[in-house]
């Protein structure tokens, strides 16, 4: 079945438009409870627990579910509170800010803006130039290594 949907393209060229029902069930069939529990339930993992917090190679942080370019290693800094920060986006499109008024207290969630894939929050206390600190759950993220780009078939592999 075709969708007849116009494509929508962030200002860095990548499709943003929704996943095709059929494919976002077959993403989310393989996830591990962890893994549901962030990305679909906007959970938060166990902080310094997280596989790439570590990460210092160059590439980029793409969104578990969809493969959209989230981060760049050379925008990610050490902020000391146990989860991967950056300090931007790959693209601001392809993030979506939601005011999260849980746990008693006012934060910015990000998501994918394409996906909808729970991330982490945003917080005004970065570095220079930008001050934010995008805290992300690394179960929310895979890491390719280079200038490389996910193809929908690695993804459902």
């Amino acid at each position: 079945m075709n969708d007849a949907r116009p494509k929508r393209y962030s200002a860095s060229g990548y499709d943003l438009s929704p996943l095709a029902p059929i494919v976002y069930e077959r993403r989310i069939k393989d996830l591990t409870p962890e893994e549901r529990r962030v990305l679909l339930a906007s959970g938060t993992e166990t902080p310094f627990c997280g596989g790439l917090l570590h990460e210092h190679a160059a590439g980029t942080f793409v969104c578990r579910l969809c493969a959209l370019p989230l981060f760049r290693s050379e925008d990610k800094f050490d902020s000391g509170t146990g989860w991967p920060s950056f300090i931007r986006p790959f693209d601001p499109e392809h993030i979506t800010r939601l005011e999260d008024s849980s746990h008693g207290m006012r934060r910015t969630e990000i998501r994918c803006a394409r996906c909808a894939a729970h991330l982490g929050h945003v917080f005004p206390d970065g570095p220079p130039p930008t001050r934010e600190r995008h805290c992300v759950n690394s179960v929310s993220l895979r890491f390719l290594p280079g200038a490389g780009r996910m193809a929908d078939e690695e993804l459902d592999a």
